[in-house]
């Protein structure tokens, strides 16, 4: 009797292989979506999967999103390393991803460290993503380990589209660490992409790029306004039984302050309530002159074991871009100019390589 050739396995076994795991546990999952912080991305992560399925194959969609992901964790790890506390990745369609930093850096530097967590963690899950297409080739040859060699060259674009010159990409960020002429350069090489690499996706950064140097350097003006939010709480019963009149939840109005940076450039505002004989001090995410601190809420919470007042203040002012921010030791700019350029040369190299790998079209 003749024995039948094994049939090959291909690349894409891994993906159905992980779609009847994520069945199986679908009942733990469903609690993970629900009760975990990390609920809010993962939905967005599978909203954004659906949304690409509808111009790629499943696997690229899942593959591309992947990479995304390995990006932003990369500026999660950084950020975490800087003691910077920031949120999980949020997923949108046909944009890409963002984390949220819930305390703006203090400095050029730290500002380029987390930027450049992205592109390096990203291009090594894409290094990773080609070598098990390429290993997986070599061995038992299936077509469908194509899928990870296209997954690469997916998370090398990404990657290398981000280190961009130009703000907000993470290489207008980099390049403040390095020279801010190199802004020059984002803006003149972001214009030719667009013109002549039909990378329309471009324009509204670009232009919001274009925009916001010509304020800072042409026009010089103050920066944009901004507001952040304070909020104190302090025991109610205290305040009560010195017959201090409480006001009503709507009542509005402006607080005395004082502000001044920390040795280790945290701006700080200290506000007081004097007809309440309450103050307070709050460190603020990034660097404002303040025009005013208003009271736009004032809470009593009773539920509780112990009576409190909240109250929420809003700090209004404009933004402050202080020219020691992009005082730089040439050796640090040194160091980031080599790291930012030997990422950008790997990853155009590494795009050279996979298109001479002749990548079949997927279905």
């Amino acid at each position: 009797m003749e024995d039948k050739p094994a049939k090959r396995k291909g690349g894409g076994w891994v993906f159905g292989a992980a779609g009847i795991f994520l069945l199986s546990k679908a009942k733990a999952l469903l609690a993970l979506l629900k009760f975990s912080k990390f609920g809010s991305a993962l939905i967005s992560m599978l909203v954004t999967v659906w949304a690409y399925t509808i111009v790629f194959p499943v696997q690229v969609a899942v593959g591309l999103v992947v990479m995304v992901f390995i990006h932003e964790m990369g500026h999660v790890f950084a950020a975490k390393r800087k003691g910077l506390p920031v949120s999980v990745p949020f997923f949108i369609p046909f944009v890409g991803a963002a984390i949220m930093m819930k305390r703006h850096p203090r400095d050029a530097v730290t500002e380029a460290y987390i930027a450049y967590g992205g592109p390096l963690i990203g291009t090594l899950g894409a290094t990773i993503a080609l070598a098990i297409g390429w290993f997986g080739l070599q061995g038992d040859g299936g077509a469908g380990w194509y899928v990870w060699i296209v997954i690469a060259k997916i998370g090398f674009m990404i990657n290398l589209f981000n280190l961009l010159p130009m703000q907000p990409l993470d290489g207008g960020r980099i390049a403040s660490a390095v020279s801010r002429w190199l802004w020059i350069v984002g803006l003149i090489g972001g214009a030719l992409c667009i013109v002549f690499l039909n990378a329309w996706i471009l324009i509204i950064f670009w232009l919001l790029f274009a925009y916001d140097l010509y304020k800072k350097y042409i026009r010089k003006v103050k920066g944009p306004p901004a507001k952040e939010m304070i909020m104190w709480t302090t025991p109610l019963q205290p305040l009560l039984d010195d017959g201090y009149f409480i006001p009503g939840e709507e009542h509005r109005r402006e607080l005395p302050f004082t502000t001044y940076c920390t040795t280790d450039g945290v701006q700080r505002i200290e506000v007081k309530w004097d007809s309440l004989g309450l103050e307070h001090t709050a460190d603020l995410k990034g660097q404002l002159l303040i025009e005013k601190a208003e009271v736009i809420r004032v809470v009593r919470k009773t539920d509780d074991e112990e009576p409190r007042l909240v109250i929420v203040v809003a700090i209004q002012g404009h933004t402050h871009e202080s020219d020691s921010y992009y005082d730089v030791p040439s050796r640090t700019r040194l160091g980031y100019g080599l790291a930012y350029f030997g990422l950008a040369a790997y990853l155009i190299f590494m795009m050279w390589g996979v298109a001479q790998m002749g990548i079949p079209a997927l279905n």
